[in-house]
């Protein structure tokens, strides 16, 4: 044990380059104490230690820690954050199948190097999509001893299944955390759009097992404009993506869902499940039929991304298709207006929605934002990108662990995951908020490919220093553990690792 700051700090660093590739953690204990003058934790922020056995936290000294962990070693992190590692709810792993646009070993690789401790996987873009029992087998069997953090599944809900109760328990038995369905096409050909008698369905077998339906809440009005038709635009200019997908196609699906929202109420036919929507761009009239929603009663929660926050559409270069998303990236006022909501809590969550392709599928020397695969590059960003323009609204430590970590739990039905709390898994990140950096060439990326992500090139606030999955070190001063430890996390009933 090392009693002083400087010289805990000195003795990770230690650890972590004489252990190098060896084993699930580059920490070699299995009972120690982390604490810094920054630990969120208790509804606060100030000093504290938080003792780790057995991969659990099993206590928390708040205040003057070091008289309570004379015993144990104790690694000091002076003032940097200590914080309940992020849960992504949203990233497509695309493996099996795709595994050349991402996979499990990069994509929780980059995941741990940038604090999220846990994952939940799109069902597409890997092949095939996972909408019955096999496939979930298919995706669980390709994540084996690939997982650098603990990553659980969403199922599709699609045609197929939608109005058979027997298959959608089949696969809801089988242990995704819920389901996920598009009201627009997905552009995989195995996962087709759902309308809303599918989705009214689907939320009758959900609601007996409490588990949440996403939706990707984008729908083709049944009036499109002149200007949106017109083919004459420049296909190079952001502009154009941006008129060819207006909130109109946002606001018709929320529209489009009032029934489905009105049966999740009290008395309803779904009650028990609820309808989350993700990635929400449009933060004026389509919000608004959310919040109305809320108030009226419906289970509905909602997620935005930090590409939305941390972008505005006049600052996208024409033919820079890195930025090319569904729905799209709007103008700095509605930028704000997101902002706004999340801190007045409308909006509940963040989430990444990484969503990764081959560099040829994102046409990024034709420019062409009409053809090229839409999803931004983003797993191992998201911290340093929502402190850094957070900072601007005046965001808090406590509010970031909300958005990151305690809602995204809850969404996942993970009741022992997202907060530092005894009996909780010791999934910790530790990070420095004031820690500027350039995100250049020199700067080690860990996704499939580096050179797709929009955040190429920016200035970011908040360095992550280590990464505690389960208590296990698996990250820390630019290094992974040498083993990949990660479990897979199947809901309740289904045997799950727990």
């Amino acid at each position: 044990m090392v009693a002083e700051t400087d010289g805990c700090l000195l003795f990770l660093r230690a650890r972590v380059q004489s252990l190098g590739g060896e084993g699930c953690s580059l920490l070699p204990h299995g009972h120690f104490w982390i604490a810094s003058q920054r630990v969120v934790a208790l509804g606060r922020v100030g000093p504290a230690a938080v003792e780790v056995k057995e991969g659990l936290i099993n206590a928390i000294a708040v205040g003057d820690y070091r008289s309570f962990v004379l015993r144990r070693p104790l690694v000091d992190y002076g003032d940097a954050v200590i914080m309940p590692g992020l849960i992504d709810v949203h990233a497509h792993l695309d493996e099996p199948g795709r595994a050349e646009w991402e996979g499990f070993s990069t994509g929780t690789r980059a995941a741990a190097a940038g604090g999220i401790t846990t994952l939940v996987d799109m069902p597409l873009n890997s092949f095939p999509s996972t909408v019955c029992e096999e496939t979930l087998k298919l995706k669980v069997d390709a994540a084996r001893d690939k997982l650098y953090v603990d990553v659980g599944f969403w199922g599709g809900l699609v045609p197929e299944n939608a109005l058979n109760p027997r298959k959608l328990e089949s696969l809801l038995n089988a242990g995704v955390l819920g389901l996920k369905s598009f009201m627009c096409p997905s552009g995989i050909n195995d996962f087709p759009m759902t309308n809303s008698t599918h989705i009214e369905e689907g939320l009758v077998t959900l609601a007996k097992y409490k588990r949440p339906l996403l939706i990707h809440a984008e729908r083709i009005p049944d009036v499109v404009s002149d200007e949106e038709l017109d083919g004459e635009l420049d296909p190079r200019s952001y502009a154009t993506y941006l008129k060819s997908r207006t909130p109109a196609w946002e606001e018709s699906a929320v529209r489009d869902l009032k029934r489905a929202m009105k049966d999740t109420e009290v008395g309803g036919r779904s009650e028990g499940a609820h309808l989350h929507i993700v990635h929400l761009s449009d933060s004026k009239t389509t919000l608004e039929l959310l919040k109305d929603a809320k108030h009226s009663g419906a289970k509905v929660t909602i997620e935005t991304c930090p590409h939305y926050l941390a972008f505005s559409a006049e600052e996208v270069p024409d033919g820079d298709t890195r930025f090319k998303c569904s729905p799209p990236i709007r103008d700095a006022a509605n930028k704000d207006n997101l902002w706004e909501a999340l801190l007045d809590g409308h909006i509940d969550m963040l989430s990444s929605d990484h969503s990764p392709s081959t560099p040829d599928l994102k046409l990024m020397e034709e420019g062409n934002f009409m053809k090229a695969w839409g999803g931004i590059s983003s797993l191992q960003f998201v911290l340093p990108v929502t402190w850094s323009h957070g900072k601007k609204y005046g965001i808090t430590l406590n509010q970031l662990a909300s958005w990151w970590s305690e809602k995204p739990a809850e969404l996942a039905g993970q009741k022992n995951k997202g907060s530092i709390l005894p009996g909780y898994h010791a999934d910790i990140v530790v990070w420095k908020p004031e820690a500027q950096f350039h995100l250049d060439d020199t700067h080690a990326v860990y996704h499939k490919h580096r050179n797709i992500s929009a955040y190429l090139g920016k200035e970011l606030s908040g360095k992550v220093l280590s990464t505690f999955v389960r208590g296990n070190l698996v990250f820390a001063e630019g290094k992974h553990a040498g083993a990949a430890c990660g479990a897979t996390i199947l809901a309740k009933g289904s045997g799950a690792k727990k």
